[in-house]
């Protein structure tokens, strides 16, 4: 099984790479949804969180609002890195259990969508290493005007991450998406028959 992780910083285009690979056979696990798994009504980190935060960040009905959390810690180093210290254990027992399971069925490739994979220092983890990236003016853009983030947020939430260029540095594979989703799809493809390559037995 040919463990491999994508990553991406924010509006780079990784979630539409995710969903091209799992198109094409990939086993995807999100860490998106499992950050939502790992913060359900009752689960620990959802206790540890309002403890934290307070009711402040919870929806009326129950369950932790998401905007209004991010929007209170990622200004703030030190509370995003409360936060992370609370989530991300979960989101790793979570990954590894479906990482787990894949490898029991004999599945061929698994890929890993992890926006933080190099922030987290996840890395080692992986056999391979493939990284989404748009030029940052390109990114904001999308930000604001396709998700609707004011101009200061989106601003943080760029600066919050690593640099693309020292991921850069460090992927096995690059896909570049400052164009059309037609060359997007072409750039991802060649990527993925070069993962179907590295899966395929006797491959080093």
């Amino acid at each position: 099984m040919l463990l491999v992780g994508l990553t991406g910083n924010i509006a780079s285009g990784k979630s539409s790479v995710a969903q091209l690979f799992a198109g094409w056979g990939a086993t995807l696990i999100d860490a998106d949804v499992l950050a939502r798994q790992a913060v359900e009504v009752g689960t620990p980190a959802y206790q540890a969180i309002v403890e934290r935060w307070g009711e402040e960040v919870t929806a009326p009905d129950g369950p932790i609002d998401r905007r209004e959390l991010r929007q209170r810690v990622f200004s703030d180093s030190e509370q995003l890195e409360a936060l992370n210290a609370i989530v991300h254990p979960e989101v790793q027992r979570l990954r590894d259990q479906l990482v787990d399971e894949a490898r029991r069925r004999g599945d061929r490739i698994v890929v890993c969508d992890i926006p933080l994979l190099f922030e987290r220092r996840l890395a080692d983890q992986f056999d391979r290493i493939v990284l989404v990236d748009a030029p940052r003016p390109m990114r904001m853009d999308r930000l604001v005007h396709a998700r609707g983030l004011e101009m200061t947020e989106a601003m943080r939430m760029i600066a919050s991450q690593m640099p693309a260029e020292l991921k850069r540095a460090r992927a096995d594979y690059i896909i570049d998406n400052a164009g059309t989703m037609t060359e997007l799809t072409q750039r991802a493809r060649e990527i993925w028959e070069a993962l179907e390559r590295d899966a395929a037995p006797g491959a080093s």
